[in-house]
């Protein structure tokens, strides 16, 4: 690959990166727009263990429901 071309791709990748990043912050992301910004950071290498009192580890300390065959069995909505 020439060195034009790698270089436009950095571009693109930093721009739809810097896009990505403003959708985000603009508190309008649906959750398609988070499956995207989610699949970025991971073909990007990207990923994190969560840190203690953090918004991940919030997500990630809460009770979720568990599902068997009866769909209401262990499900409390909050």
């Amino acid at each position: 690959m020439s060195r034009a071309a790698e270089e436009l791709l950095a571009l693109i990748h930093n721009n739809l990166a810097k896009k990505l990043l403003e959708l985000l912050d603009s508190g309008e992301a649906k959750a398609s727009d988070f499956n995207v910004i989610r699949q970025f950071l991971k073909d990007n290498g990207i990923d994190s263990a969560p840190k203690a009192k953090s918004p991940l580890s919030e997500l990630a300390d809460r009770s979720l429901p568990s599902f068997s065959d009866d769909p209401t069995e262990g499900f409390t909505p909050h």
